[in-house]
């Protein structure tokens, strides 16, 4: 699939001329109501691909410190950090996902893997991996429409999700999102994988 460049440059000019139809303004629905359900305020979280996180503000805001925020581009750490003041700047990681070395018990998947060129999909599987503590969890939103040519965002199925991730980790919850926000209603599945 010849895909486009999508390295920080290309997310920086997204950023820079407003393309930025992911953006919501606030958390979404379903990873809200997840983070609503957690009980243990210590673990250790990341959000990759962040954007402007406004599931890591209502995450920060709810007692939940041992977060880190990390995105590709510049910009939507900025955004959030004139957002969330007393955010630790060594918490906020501008950084390339693929070369992140450290270990998370939780972390909350966001438009990020469909904003990835889809040949990445196989070591974004390793490096979550990598990433999570034994029995980490991987949980968020992915897309569920055709995978095109065009995007990001690029979709997949859930016959696609399965195979890809199944050997990695165990699938606990992979299922059509029932609280997705109005224009995402029935593009969505709510994951939950854990590190086998």
């Amino acid at each position: 699939m010849k895909k486009n460049n999508l390295d920080s440059i290309y997310w920086k000019n997204r950023y820079k001329h407003g393309q930025i139809g992911w953006n919501i303004g606030y958390p979404s629905t379903p990873l809200k109501d997840f983070i609503d359900q957690l009980k243990d305020k210590t673990i250790k979280i990341l959000i990759p691909g962040a954007g402007n996180s406004y599931e890591a503000e209502y995450l920060w805001n709810n007692g939940y410190k041992n977060l880190h925020v990390l995105d590709f581009a510049k910009q939507p750490l900025n955004n959030f950090k004139k957002r969330v003041i007393n955010f630790p700047e060594d918490q906020l990681l501008h950084s390339d996902f693929f070369e992140l070395n450290n270990k998370f018990d939780l972390i909350l998947e966001q438009t990020f893997f469909c904003a990835l060129n889809p040949s990445l999909r196989k070591d974004y599987v390793e490096k979550m991996k990598q990433l999570l503590q034994p029995n980490g969890k991987l949980v968020g939103l992915l897309f569920d429409f055709e995978l095109t040519e065009s995007g990001p965002p690029f979709g997949g199925s859930i016959i696609e999700y399965k195979s890809l991730f199944a050997t990695q980790f165990e699938i606990k919850v992979l299922t059509p999102s029932i609280n997705s926000i109005k224009e995402r209603q029935g593009k969505e599945l709510f994951f939950i994988f854990e590190n086998l």
